[in-house]
């Protein structure tokens, strides 16, 4: 399978090992079909514009909605913090991996959102836990408002170690994704 780019993309083996049987090979698909179908949904139903594509080892989508608030942990408590008024865009970024669509933690992403060829606003989104899909996300100002915007997006190699000797080769390289001409309508949930 080509990925965004129109290269070949590393496929990495599902087959059992000493480390995963084909009873665990076969959740894991069963629970990233989930996650995927999980990920359509917020992407095609509940954002305001959306997308998904494929990047050599990973699936990467994104969402965008109005900013929105969130608990955070203050002080050793969850308090609600509603998006500051000067926010107006709230980028989702879902990461999955290709070969059996699970959600793929612990990732360092660069992105930036570009408006006539110019650069608007870069970010780093961050872990966000939601009761329906685990992504990385980030509240934005968008000081154009409204309108029609380029997305891209960079993901670093993971440093984190990987199982399995015959199943494990995989992230090893940077990708970088490019979503274009997204609709984007900004405001506070």
């Amino acid at each position: 399978m080509a990925d965004a780019t129109g290269t070949k993309a590393h496929q990495p083996p599902a087959r059992p090992s000493d480390e995963a049987d084909r009873n665990q090979l076969d959740m894991a698909k069963a629970e990233g079909e989930k996650y995927l179908a999980s990920l359509d949904y917020m992407a095609t139903k509940v954002a305001d514009a959306g997308g998904k594509t494929r990047a050599g080892d990973y699936i990467v989508a994104f969402a965008q909605e109005r900013a929105e608030g969130m608990y955070h942990l203050k002080g050793g408590a969850l308090e609600w913090v509603e998006a500051p008024e000067t926010m107006n865009c709230h980028m989702e970024i879902a990461v999955a991996d290709a070969a059996d669509g699970r959600f793929v933690p612990y990732l360092d992403i660069d992105c930036v959102l570009s408006k006539d060829g110019r650069d608007v606003v870069s970010f780093k989104p961050e872990f966000l836990w939601h009761p329906g899909l685990y992504h990385y996300g980030k509240d934005l100002t968008l000081p154009d408002g409204d309108g029609t915007y380029d997305l891209s997006i960079r993901i670093a190699a993971p440093a984190f170690p990987r199982h399995d000797e015959d199943n494990g080769r995989r992230y090893g390289e940077a990708v970088e994704v490019a979503f274009t001409g997204i609709k984007v309508e900004t405001g506070h949930e």
